[in-house]
């Protein structure tokens, strides 16, 4: 049995859940609302506060969507009760990240400017050389800042460009003289 996918999700106060046909799930929240389609195999049934996830029956692909769509619908949950927030650092001599409106402009040592237009439903915000990026949707926030780094990763031996917060980056010896 799944151990992911057997937990109950438990459902707080002020947030409602809606399961309509083909398993449309819709949850509604303080921070929004968020909706998605889950795979029609699986069976989601709402027992008083909690939702229970429950599979047909044992063949490889129903236990790994088994998981799968548990750990979905919870993430809906926790995304419109809390958000969902990832932090980015930019690290180099000249390497700038400045915000005005929905636009956010990078200098990165290119020979222009890089300007990103925030997606729907997600925001940026810079705080000295720090990017927070914000939304109640786990994937779009972790898509949004994955992009914002692919702008200019890190590199191993001086550490210049844009890491996430937590990363740690394995760092390379230079060069070395001639004796």
């Amino acid at each position: 049995m799944s151990r992911i996918g057997r937990m109950p999700i438990a459902v707080p106060a002020g947030v409602t859940v809606d399961i309509a046909e083909n398993n449309k799930v819709t949850v509604k929240g303080p921070k929004g609302t968020l909706e998605r389609v889950l795979p029609s195999e699986m069976e989601i049934k709402k027992e008083g506060e909690e939702i229970i996830v429950t599979r047909p029956n044992d063949l490889k692909k129903m236990k790994s969507l088994h998981g799968l769509t548990r750990t979905l619908i919870n993430n809906m949950v926790v995304g419109v009760t809390d958000g969902y927030t990832k932090e980015l650092e930019v690290n180099g001599v000249g390497y700038r990240a400045s915000k005005s409106g929905n636009k956010l402009t990078l200098n990165l040592g290119y020979s222009h400017p890089v300007e990103m237009i925030d997606p729907e439903g997600i925001e940026s915000a810079v705080d000295g050389n720090k990017i927070i990026v914000k939304g109640i949707d786990k994937e779009k926030v972790g898509q949004y800042a994955a992009e914002i780094r692919d702008k200019r990763r890190p590199e191993p031996y001086k550490g210049k460009g844009i890491k996430y917060a937590d990363e740690v980056i394995r760092r390379k010896v230079g060069k070395t003289g001639k004796k």
